[in-house]
């Protein structure tokens, strides 16, 4: 019987440790999960609410004695897309915010210089005598008078106009002379110098007319009209009535100026966009309110020593005659064009470092911060190549207030992860993964324990090492000694040799475990 006590005596110190050990670390483990789970209807921390990047764990005030802001494990919940952003609409509106709709359409990149209206040189005519001689008459007088093509400008006497005059006569009169002539090469001779004779008037730019009235009135004209070869406009006149001329005076200078050229300098950063064919726009402070259109033309394959610009060649219609030679203006060209471009306004775009970004509305009071890769930008719009689809609404104005809470939120997101990960992983750990080597149960009171209805079926207790452990105090309840049967496995007694080294303490505490049981059945 003695000795079936002892064995329930230390069968139930086994059991003891045991439970001991299993409600240690279901304590541990429900403790450290209780300092990461926070209420929901608690504040997780504390903001600053002059900089967010300032927190407290505790309410608190900052230097201008403004109270810190809570923020609440359900106010740091995202919807979506990290960083989005929900607002009331009524503080929507008193935020002022506005949007607008990414459209599909042209843009271009904006090259924009001063130009200069200079005359077209294609239509230009210098008008030169091609005989010696002296100005009868002059028709045209003074500069800036339009003439048309064909219009007389001035009479001129030329003694070798006259003595041209008098050979065609005499070749005229030589063919029909010789006209019936039986001889076919004397005919075709007389023929062949008439032709020629005519031919010389031609080319001294004896007009049609005077030719034909000298065929038909067979007299010689003292002087002889000189006819403009252009319509446009007189810009110079190189003699007057009675003056001697010679080839080398130039009688007029004529411009057509219903087309001009417009010269414009372009910068070096900006030459590599500008093409021949581009579109040009032209404004002039001396027609305010009209754009003028054009192309550019030319890009001059040299630069200019003193700017270090290229010149640039520019043709508009000046059908109105309203662009004048030598006005200053202001050149736009549309250079590098994209017909098709996704184009949003450029207040739209915040840009923070190397990243562009814009918020997107998603729903009502719900904007969604969304990295874009932009294109052209140019007159207050730019072309979004990633990140921005035709037909989505993007936040105007009042988008940098929207930016520093999607930020916060972010951040406030961040945390709640490292939090909810940090609650995960408590929760998971075994407790195989707890030392017990390393626990001090000094002073472990073990009294008053209700081991009824403990299952320690399956207990191995084989390697675990009592070695060290103080049980001195413990008291062993009358309660925890039970009768056991006869059919017990005693599969311990292997393993209770091994711990012969505390035998001394053992045998004192079965000592007052036998003698309190004796006294218990006494009674």
């Amino acid at each position: 019987m003695n000795k079936s006590m002892l064995w329930v005596a230390v069968a139930m110190l086994a059991v003891g440790l045991g439970a001991g050990y299993w409600l240690s670390d279901s304590g541990s483990v429900s403790d450290s999960a209780g300092v990461t789970v926070a209420n929901k209807d608690e504040p997780l921390f504390y903001r600053n609410p002059m900089n967010a990047e300032i927190t407290s764990p505790v309410p608190a005030k900052d230097s201008m004695g403004m109270d810190y802001i809570a923020v609440y494990a359900e106010g740091a919940k995202q919807q979506g897309v990290a960083g989005t952003v929900g607002i009331d609409s009524v503080v929507v509106q008193n935020l002022g915010v506005r949007t607008a709709i990414a459209e599909k359409t042209a843009i271009s990149r904006t090259i924009r210089a001063v130009g200069r209206v200079d005359f077209d040189e294609e239509r230009m005519a210098r008008l030169h005598p091609k005989v010696e001689g002296w100005i009868e008459e002059i028709r045209v007088d003074k500069t800036g008078q339009k003439v048309s093509k064909n219009d007389i400008l001035l009479s001129i006497y030329s003694p070798k106009l006259v003595s041209t005059q008098q050979e065609y006569l005499l070749a005229l009169n030589n063919l029909a002379a010789l006209e019936q002539s039986p001889f076919e090469e004397i005919r075709r001779g007389a023929q062949e110098l008439v032709k020629s004779s005519r031919q010389r008037l031609q080319l001294l730019d004896v007009p049609e007319h005077q030719i034909h009235e000298l065929e038909k009135n067979r007299q010689v004209k003292k002087s002889l009209h000189i006819h403009s070869p252009v319509t446009g406009t007189v810009i110079k006149i190189g003699s007057r009535q009675g003056q001697h001329v010679s080839p080398g005076t130039e009688l007029y200078m004529l411009v057509d100026l219903s087309q001009v050229w417009v010269y414009a300098d372009i910068y070096e950063n900006e030459l590599p966009w500008v093409k021949e064919g581009d579109e040009v726009e032209m404004t002039l402070a001396s027609v305010p309110g009209k754009i003028f259109t054009g192309s550019l033309a030319y890009i001059y394959p040299y630069a200019e020593s003193k700017t270090r610009t290229t010149k640039v060649r520019l043709v508009f219609d000046n059908s109105e005659l309203l662009l004048r030679p030598n006005m200053f203006s202001e050149v736009i060209i549309r250079a590098d064009s994209q017909p098709d471009a996704v184009v949003i306004p450029s207040e739209a775009v915040i840009r923070s470092g190397q990243q562009t970004q814009v918020f997107v509305v998603r729903d009502a009071g719900k904007f969604e911060p969304r990295i874009v890769k932009l294109g052209i930008e140019s007159e207050g719009q730019v072309a979004v190549l990633e990140g921005v689809k035709t037909g989505e609404e993007v936040v105007t104005s009042a988008q940098f207030l929207l930016d520093s809470e999607s930020k916060l939120r972010e951040a406030t997101a961040k945390m709640m992860k490292s939090l909810n990960e940090a609650e995960t992983g408590d929760t998971e750990m075994s407790s195989e993964a707890v030392d017990h080597n390393m626990m001090n149960h000094e002073g472990m009171n073990h009294e008053g324990m209700n081991h009824e209805g403990m299952n320690h079926e399956g207990m191995n207790h084989e390697g675990m090492n009592h070695e060290g452990m103080n049980h001195e105090g413990m008291n062993v309840a009358p309660e925890m000694i039970i009768e056991m049967p006869s059919d017990m496995n005693m599969s311990h007694d292997s393993n209770m040799m091994e711990h012969e080294s505390m035998s001394e303490q053992k045998a004192m505490l079965t000592d007052e475990a036998m003698t309190e049981h004796g006294a218990h059945q006494h009674d």
